[in-house]
C-alpha cells in the first residue's frame, strides 16, 4: 500500500456557493428569499412570538460584589502538628483548600485536639471559641 492508494473514510463536506456547476451554487441550497435564506436569526427568536426568556417571571438579583470564601472546618485542622502556624498558603500547599477564592473562613464543624495558631480571613464564633478553648490562637488577616 502506498500513500496515494489510501482512501479516506471521512466524507467530504459539500462546499456551497462555488459556482452553478457544483450543484450548490448561487443560492447555496437555501432557496430564494425568506427567513431561512438569510445568514442569521437572533438567538432565542421565535418568529415574532414573545420569546420564552421574556415570558418567564424575573426574580432576585445577582450581587456582582459578592465575596465567596473557601471553607475550612475544625476537623481538617487536626491534620497539622501541634504548635503549627496555619496560614492560607499552608492550607493550599497541603491540599486542604483547592481554591482560595476571596479568602478563607474557618467554621466550627468537628472538634480540634491540637494547639494551633490559625490565620484566616474570617472565623465563625464557634470555631474561634473552640480553637481558643484548646489553647490555640486565632488571627484575622
Amino acid at each position: 500500500m502506498k500513500l496515494h492508494e489510501l482512501e479516506s473514510t471521512r466524507q467530504q463536506k459539500n462546499r456551497v456557493g462555488r459556482g452553478m456547476s457544483s450543484g450548490s451554487g448561487k443560492t447555496s441550497g437555501r432557496g430564494q428569499k425568506g427567513q431561512k435564506a438569510r445568514s442569521k436569526v437572533r438567538v432565542g427568536f421565535e418568529g415574532g412570538q414573545t420569546p420564552l426568556f421574556q415570558r418567564l417571571p424575573k426574580r432576585g438579583f445577582t450581587n456582582v460584589n459578592r465575596k465567596e470564601y473557601a471553607i475550612v472546618n475544625l476537623e481538617a485542622l487536626n491534620a497539622f502538628d501541634e504548635g503549627t502556624e496555619v496560614t492560607p498558603e499552608l492550607l493550599k500547599e497541603s491540599g486542604v483548600v483547592k481554591d482560595m477564592k476571596s479568602g478563607i473562613k474557618v467554621l466550627g464543624r468537628g472538634a480540634i485536639e491540637k494547639k494551633l495558631t490559625v490565620k484566616a480571613h474570617k472565623f465563625s464564633t464557634a470555631a474561634k471559641e473552640a480553637i481558643e478553648a484548646v489553647g490555640g490562637k486565632t488571627e484575622v488577616i
